[in-house]
C-alpha cells in the first residue's frame, strides 16, 4: 500500500450545491477540483437522471446553479469576449446562462445589472435575486451605460485607498465591505426589469419564497451593524412590507415556512451568548403572534471539520410540511426532522458528516463523508433507512494508499468526559517508537469526527501518530458543554492536556520527547496558549491564531462583539480580563520553537495576531519562523489556492520534522 502524498488532494473531487429538479427525477451538483497549473479550482455542473452522474458543463467556472424547470438549469457565467471586456472595465453585472440537461449548448438567458449572489425562482419568468450593492450608488442598476462608465471612472480614482465610516469595515473572504449591502430584487425575465424591494442601507441575511410572499431577515444600519436581525414579509402582489419581528430580544439564525406559520431558529443569548444554539419558535402568518415551539440543545448545521470540502450546500429542506435539517450530535452530523407541533426526530444518524442534502419523491439525497472516505452522494428514505451510495467521484482516489482509522478514546477530565481520536502511523510496528502531533480544531464551537482529514492523514503517512480531541467549548454536546465564555485557556486547556496524558499512557509507542502541537483559528489561540503554559511539546505550529484579545477586538471583522462576548468582559471596564486570556501575556514564558502561519487577507484573525507572538518569541531568542501567504484569507487550509495549501502543509511538516524526527 502506497503512502498518501502531500499534494494528493489535487486529485480529490469536492461536491457541493446539491439540488433536485422540480419533478424530482434528476439531481444536479457542483463538482470542483484543484487546478495546480493555474493555482485555482475548476468547477462544473454534473447531473444524474438515470444511471451515473454525467458532466453537464465544461467551462470549469460553473460553481452555482438553480433549476429553471424539469429539464433546464440556470447558472451565472462570463463567456463572451464582450462580457469579459465589461468585467475588465469594472462594470457590475451578472450574465445568466441556461442549459438543457438532455443536450445542447449553453445559451445566455438574461442578465442582471448588478453582482448577484443568489437566484431563486418564484414562478415562470419571475425571480428573487440577492445582489451585492454599494449603497453610495444604490441605483447603479438603473443607470445608463454612460453613467455606469462614469461611476467606474470615479471608483478607479479611489482604487488605492479606502474610506471607513462603518462597522464592520471588512469581512473575511469579502475584503473591505464599508458601504456594501446585500439587497433583494425582483427580476422579471419577460420585461427584463429589476425592482429593489429592500432599502439601500438594509443588509439581507436570508430570504425565502412562500407563494406570493417573501420572508427575509437582516438589519438596517448606517454606522454600525448590530448582531440582531429582524424579520420582514414582502407581498409581491400588493408590494407591501410588514415587520414580523423588529426587536432585539432574539438572535435569528434561520427561517423556514410551514403551511400556516414561519419557524424561527432563534436564541436569546442570555444564558450562552452569541453562539447559543437556537430554539424553535413559530410566528402565525395571519395573526403574527410569536410562540415558543420547542427547545433545541444542539446546533442546526454541521460542525464536523474537514479540509476536504469546497463550496456549500443546503442543510435544510421543507418537505410535505416537515422540516428536515442537519444537526451535529457528539462527533458527527446527522439529519433530523421537525414538525410544526414541535416533534424532533432523528432521521439519518450514520457516523460521519452530512455536507448538504435535498429531498424529492420521498427520498433524501445527500452529500456525505462516511467510513473515513471522501465525499460521495447517497440516498435514503425519509426514515434514514436504505442508505445507498449513488456516486463514485472519489472511489479510486484512496484505493491504494494508507488511510489510518481514527481510534476513538473517551477520557475523564475533571467532571467531563472528553472524546478524541488517534491515527496510527504508516507501517506501524508496536515494537518501535514514533513522534506525534496534537492537532486542535478551530471554532471553538466545532468538532473533530471520524471523517477524512487530509493533513492529519498525510502526517500519519509521514510516520507520525496524530491525535485530536473535542474539549469543552466544542459543539455536539449541548449548550452548556459548548459554553466557554470567560474560560478560554482554563478548562479547555486542561481537557487537552488530560487527553494528551491519556494518549501517551495508552500508546507507549509515542516518544514523549518528540510531540508537536498545531491548530488553526481557536486551535491557533490554544497553540499560543499552550506554549506559554508548558514546555512539554518539542515544537509548535500556530496557524491563523489569536494572541491578543485587546487588539483582536479592534481589528477582526467580528472582533467588536466576539471578543467581549467570548471573554465575558469589556474592553473598557474589564480590560485586564481580556489581557489575562491573551497568550501574548505569557510569551515571556515560552521556550517552544514555534512556526506561525498567517495570511495577509485574514480579517477573522488578522495577521497582526500572529506577528505579535512571532515578535515576542524572536525578541527573546526563541526559535521562530513566520510564513504568511499573500492573497489568502482565514480559510487558507480549506479553500486557499491549491499551491498555497500545499506549501502551507509543507512548511508545517518541515517544521515538525526538524524537531521531532532528528536523531530518532
Amino acid at each position: 500500500m502506497k503512502q498518501l502524498q502531500r499534494n494528493d488532494f489535487f486529485k480529490y473531487r469536492f461536491l457541493s450545491g446539491i439540488a433536485q429538479s422540480p419533478n424530482g427525477t434528476a439531481t444536479a451538483i457542483t463538482v470542483s477540483t484543484c487546478n495546480p497549473e493555474d493555482n485555482c479550482y475548476n468547477s462544473n455542473i454534473w447531473v444524474k437522471e438515470q444511471g451515473d452522474f454525467f458532466q453537464l458543463t465544461a467551462l470549469e467556472k460553473e460553481r452555482s446553479f438553480i433549476w429553471k424547470d424539469d429539464e433546464t438549469i440556470l447558472f451565472p457565467s462570463v463567456r463572451s469576449e464582450a462580457d469579459k471586456k465589461r468585467v475588465a472595465a469594472k462594470e457590475e453585472f451578472t450574465p445568466i446562462y441556461e442549459i438543457n440537461i438532455h443536450g445542447g449548448e449553453a445559451k445566455k438567458s438574461f442578465e442582471l445589472p448588478f453582482s448577484a449572489q443568489k437566484l431563486q425562482l418564484i414562478k415562470k419568468g419571475l425571480y428573487l435575486v440577492t445582489g451585492s450593492i454599494d449603497c453610495t450608488y444604490p441605483d447603479y442598476y438603473l443607470l445608463s451605460k454612460e453613467d455606469k462608465e462614469a461611476v467606474a471612472k470615479s471608483r478607479e480614482k479611489e482604487v488605492d485607498y479606502e474610506v471607513l465610516d462603518e462597522l464592520p469595515f471588512w469581512f473575511n473572504g469579502g475584503g473591505f465591505i464599508n458601504k456594501t449591502r446585500t439587497r433583494l430584487f425582483l427580476y422579471n425575465a419577460e420585461t427584463n426589469r429589476c425592482k429593489a424591494i429592500t432599502s439601500p442601507t438594509f443588509d439581507v441575511s436570508q430570504a425565502i419564497i412562500d407563494g406570493d410572499m417573501i420572508y427575509y431577515t437582516g438589519a438596517n444600519y448606517t454606522k454600525k451593524r448590530e448582531v440582531y436581525d429582524c424579520l420582514y414579509r414582502y407581498n409581491i402582489t400588493t408590494k407591501e412590507t410588514t415587520a414580523l419581528y423588529d426587536g432585539t430580544e432574539y438572535f435569528i439564525n434561520h427561517i423556514e415556512v410551514f403551511d400556516d406559520s414561519i419557524v424561527l431558529f432563534a436564541s436569546k443569548g442570555d444564558r450562552y451568548g452569541i453562539n447559543e444554539n437556537t430554539d424553535f419558535y413559530l410566528i402565525n402568518k395571519q395573526t403574527l403572534e410569536m410562540t415558543f415551539l420547542t427547545e433545541n440543545e444542539e446546533s442546526t448545521h454541521s460542525s464536523v471539520g474537514s479540509d476536504c470540502r469546497y463550496g456549500s450546500s443546503s442543510s435544510m429542506k421543507m418537505y410535505n410540511n416537515v422540516l428536515y435539517f442537519v444537526t451535529t450530535r457528539r462527533n458527527a452530523s446527522h439529519i433530523y426532522s421537525l414538525t410544526k407541533d414541535g416533534v424532533v426526530t432523528p432521521i439519518l444518524t450514520k457516523e460521519g458528516s452530512v455536507d448538504g442534502f435535498t429531498i424529492a419523491s420521498d427520498t433524501i439525497t445527500c452529500i456525505g463523508m462516511y467510513d473515513n472516505r471522501l465525499q460521495e452522494c447517497y440516498t435514503c428514505n425519509l426514515t434514514g433507512e436504505a442508505l445507498t451510495q449513488i456516486s463514485t467521484f472519489n472511489s479510486d482516489v484512496l484505493s491504494d494508499v494508507y488511510v489510518a482509522t481514527p481510534e476513538k478514546i473517551t477520557i475523564t477530565s475533571g467532571d467531563l468526559d472528553i472524546d478524541g481520536f488517534v491515527l496510527r502511523p504508516y507501517g506501524y510496528d508496536s515494537s518501535k517508537t514514533y513522534p506525534a502531533i496534537l492537532d486542535i480544531h478551530g471554532g471553538p464551537k466545532t468538532v473533530y469526527g471520524e471523517v477524512f482529514y487530509h493533513e492529519m492523514q498525510y502526517w500519519a503517512n509521514e510516520g507520525y501518530f496524530v491525535f485530536f480531541c473535542n474539549p469543552k467549548g466544542s459543539d455536539g454536546r449541548g449548550r452548556d458543554f459548548a459554553d466557554i465564555r470567560g474560560k478560554y485557556g482554563t478548562v479547555d486547556y486542561q481537557n487537552i492536556m488530560d487527553f494528551t496524558d491519556a494518549v501517551l499512557e495508552r500508546y507507549p509507542q509515542i516518544n514523549t520527547s518528540r510531540i508537536g502541537v498545531t491548530g488553526g483559528s481557536y486551535g491557533g489561540f490554544m497553540t499560543n496558549w499552550i506554549i506559554g503554559h508548558t514546555n512539554r511539546f518539542a515544537c509548535a505550529a500556530s496557524q491563523r491564531s489569536i494572541s491578543n484579545w485587546i487588539s483582536f477586538y479592534g481589528t477582526s471583522d467580528i472582533g467588536y462583539y466576539f471578543a467581549e462576548d467570548q471573554n465575558a468582559s469589556s474592553i473598557y471596564e474589564t480590560q485586564e480580563k481580556l489581557w489575562w486570556h491573551s497568550p501574548l501575556r505569557y510569551a515571556n514564558q515560552v521556550t517552544t520553537p514555534t512556526l506561525f502561519v498567517h495570511s495577509n487577507e485574514d480579517y477573522r484573525c488578522p495577521m497582526s495576531e500572529g506577528m505579535q507572538m512571532y515578535t515576542a518569541l524572536m525578541d527573546r531568542g526563541i526559535d521562530a519562523r513566520l510564513c504568511y501567504f499573500k492573497g489568502e484569507n482565514h480559510d487558507l487550509s480549506r479553500s486557499g489556492k491549491p499551491l498555497h495549501r500545499e506549501r502551507r502543509l509543507k512548511e508545517i511538516t518541515k517544521w515538525m520534522d526538524k524537531y521531532l524526527k532528528k536523531q530518532l
